[in-house]
């Protein structure tokens, strides 16, 4: 999800207004949103919008079977990315990135430990670990984040006081 202007949106797109808001949703991904609802957080601690979204975005990564196997070149570049700049750059927080599929240029993410559930978990995704496997391996053009940070018994990290 971006924030954009609407006289900056491309010509391709389709506009949906809801609660005085007006989302621009890129023509390809229409269906993948169907269903989909933006709620206004109620959490003082955690505000926001909450995107709650139906649809998987890959029914071979989110299914109830196995996860596939990361095979091939692209997706073994970005398992190395991952373990060795990714994952020690988030460890200090408490975090771990797990690459749970490689597809078409997407690659799918889990996020765990302090980064399940956390409020900066979109800002980790996007500025640090989608903009470091864009850089070292080309051929990414996307990451997807298929946690579930509402699950788990606590999940929003807070730092152990001491």
């Amino acid at each position: 999800m971006a924030l954009m202007l609407l006289d900056t949106a491309p010509d391709d797109v389709h506009l949906e207004e809801h609660g005085g808001l007006t989302f621009v949703i890129p023509a390809p991904d229409v269906e993948n949103m169907r269903g989909a609802e933006v709620k206004m957080s109620r959490d003082l601690l955690n505000p926001g919008l909450i995107l709650e979204n139906p649809n998987s975005p890959s029914p071979r990564v989110l299914g109830n079977g196995p996860l596939p196997e990361l095979q091939g070149e692209v997706a073994e570049r970005v398992v190395q990315v991952v373990t060795e700049m990714i994952n020690p750059a988030i460890a200090s927080h408490g975090g771990v990135a797990e690459v749970v599929a490689v597809e078409e240029g997407t690659v799918y993410v889990r996020l765990g430990g302090g980064c399940q559930g956390c409020g900066m978990a979109t800002v980790t995704l996007s500025q640090g670990i989608e903009s470091t496997l864009k850089q070292t391996v080309p051929e990414i053009t996307k990451v997807v984040d298929v946690t579930d940070h509402a699950g788990g018994s606590n999940p929003y990290y807070e730092q152990a006081k001491k």
